[in-house]
């Protein structure tokens, strides 16, 4: 079975780089802003969707960065295998999410249940953020990718 993921990334005029810190199912995972594609999306929809649900943002879905060409087994459930693709993405308007200044900020509320999960956003600075920033394996390639690329 597969799992497919879809990822934005947002750098800003600032070159800082917007990531997401969660706490799901009792881990702690930084990674790009993103989720899961739905049955009769597309890949650029579903980012859209993804983007207003988590930033509450309306961007626009620039050009294809990445996708994975390697086996990578789900770490939530071993019967998939997860496929991530990752967009450069464009906010239409100013993000209006609190940005978090130290990883996992979370109130004591957001990771009292350790079935829960929670999410808070920062910004990375360009010179700080690499393959270590984040924690997912794809993710990981991706960040080496952008450091390369830009």
């Amino acid at each position: 079975m597969h799992n497919i993921r879809v990822y934005g990334i947002i750098l800003n005029e600032n070159k800082q780089v917007l990531v997401s810190d969660e706490y799901i199912r009792g881990a702690y995972i930084t990674k790009f802003p993103g989720g899961g594609l739905e049955i009769g999306e597309g890949t650029r929809d579903c980012l859209k969707r993804e983007m207003m649900e988590e930033l509450s943002l309306d961007v626009t879905v620039g050009d294809h960065i990445y996708t994975t060409d390697f086996y990578q087994q789900s770490a939530f459930n071993p019967a998939y295998q997860i496929i991530s693709i990752y967009y450069f993405v464009h906010p239409n308007e100013p993000i209006k999410a609190e940005f978090k200044q130290v990883p996992f900020d979370f109130t004591p509320e957001q990771v009292a249940d350790p079935m829960g999960e929670s999410e808070v956003v920062r910004l990375i600075e360009w010179e700080d953020f690499s393959e270590d920033t984040v924690t997912l394996p794809i993710d990981k390639v991706v960040a080496k990718m952008l450091k390369e690329m830009l």
